[in-house]
C-alpha cells in the first residue's frame, strides 16, 4: 500500500488512521483487538488516541490508551505501528491545561499505559489559550530530546496560537508542528479551508481528518428521527439532518450508486481527493464498517463526482 509522509518527518503513513475513541468505550478489549488485528491485516499502520479518551465514560479516561498499549504488547508489532496520542483536553479532574507541568506529567502516565518507550506524534488536543506557546514547545522539546516523543502536531488550536507556535519555534529553536487535526468532512468544511487550508499549505502541515464520517452522519445510516437512536454516536450526528445534510446524502447516493459503493466510502474518497488529507480519522465498532472505510482509499471520484459533492456541500 502506497504510504505518505508526515510532514518532514521520515514517518511514513497508509492513508487512513484509525481512532481510538471507541477503544473502552463502544468496544471492549476484546472488540478492540480484533479491530485492530483487522486494520493491520489489511496493510494500515496509523492509530490515533488521546491520554483522556473515553473521559466521558469513567471521568478520567485512559482507557483507550491502555488497550492500545496490551494489544502492542501481545502482537509484539510497536516497531511496525505509527502511533500517535494527545496532550491537553479537559476531564472531571481537571480542564484544558499544555503548561510545561502537565505534559511533563501526562506524558510519562502515556507511555506508561501504551507500554512503549516512545510516542511517534504527540499532539496539543486544546489549547488553554493562557500556557505561552513558548513554554509548551519547550516541554516538547525537553520530553523529543529525552526520547519520549519523536514529533509534535497540533489540533484545536486556533490560527492565530498556532502561527505564534511556528515564529516561536523559529526564533527558539524549539520543535515545529509536522501536522494538523481538524475538524474537516462534507458537512463541516468552513472553517478548515477558510482558517487552517492556507496555514497547513505555507507549514507543508500533513492533514488528519477528526470526524472525518460527521459522527456517522456521512454513512447515510441516519435519515430520519426514528434513526438517532441507532447508535451511542447518533446524538452527535442529528445536527446534519437539515436541508444541506439531506442534500448531501442525495448527492452521496448518487456518486454511489455510479460506482457500486455506499455513502461512507465516497465520503471518505472525497477527503482523498482533496490535496491537502493526508489520512483520514476513522473509527469502525465491526469487520463489515472497516470492509467500507478500506474501498475508500481505492476509489478515484471523477471531476463529476467531485462537483456534484462540492455543489451539494457549499
Amino acid at each position: 500500500m502506497k504510504k505518505k509522509r508526515i510532514g518532514t518527518t521520515e514517518l511514513e503513513v497508509a492513508p487512513l488512521n484509525f481512532g481510538g475513541n471507541v477503544f473502552g468505550w463502544t468496544l471492549d478489549e476484546k472488540q478492540s483487538f480484533d479491530i485492530l488485528d483487522a486494520f493491520t491485516a489489511a496493510g494500515y499502520n496509523f492509530i490515533d488516541t488521546a491520554d483522556t479518551y473515553s473521559w466521558w465514560v469513567n471521568g478520567k479516561g485512559g482507557q483507550s490508551e491502555e488497550i492500545i498499549g496490551n494489544w502492542l504488547k501481545a502482537r509484539n508489532n510497536r516497531h511496525e505501528i505509527v502511533l500517535a496520542t494527545k496532550v491537553g483536553s479537559e476531564t472531571k479532574e481537571h480542564g484544558f491545561d499544555i503548561s510545561k507541568k502537565h505534559i511533563l506529567k501526562s506524558v510519562d502516565e502515556s507511555l506508561q499505559r501504551l507500554k512503549t518507550d516512545h510516542i511517534d506524534l504527540y499532539y496539543t488536543h486544546f489549547d488553554d489559550e493562557k500556557t505561552p506557546v513558548e513554554e509548551t514547545l519547550e516541554a516538547y522539546d525537553q520530553i523529543i530530546k529525552a526520547g519520549k516523543v519523536r514529533y509534535i502536531a497540533a489540533s484545536n488550536v486556533a490560527p492565530q496560537r498556532l502561527i505564534a507556535s511556528f515564529e516561536a519555534a523559529e526564533q527558539y529553536g524549539l520543535p515545529k508542528y509536522q501536522a494538523l487535526q481538524p475538524h474537516y468532512n462534507l458537512v463541516e468544511r468552513t472553517k478548515f479551508e477558510t482558517q487552517y487550508a492556507a496555514l497547513a499549505e505555507q507549514y507543508g502541515l500533513s492533514v488528519f481528518t477528526y470526524w472525518s464520517l460527521a459522527s456517522g452522519f456521512l454513512t447515510g445510516k441516519y435519515r430520519s428521527e426514528d434513526d438517532f437512536g441507532k447508535s451511542p454516536r447518533g446524538a452527535g450526528a442529528q445536527q446534519y439532518l437539515n436541508e444541506k445534510g439531506r442534500a448531501v446524502l442525495a448527492a452521496l447516493d448518487r456518486v454511489a450508486a455510479k460506482h457500486m459503493s455506499n455513502p461512507a466510502t465516497v465520503s471518505l474518497a472525497w477527503l482523498l481527493a482533496q490535496p491537502l488529507v493526508t489520512a483520514p480519522i476513522v473509527s469502525a465498532t465491526n469487520k463489515q464498517q472497516l470492509a467500507a472505510l478500506f474501498e475508500a482509499p481505492l476509489l478515484t471520484l471523477d471531476a463529476e463526482d467531485l462537483s456534484l459533492l462540492d455543489r451539494a456541500s457549499k
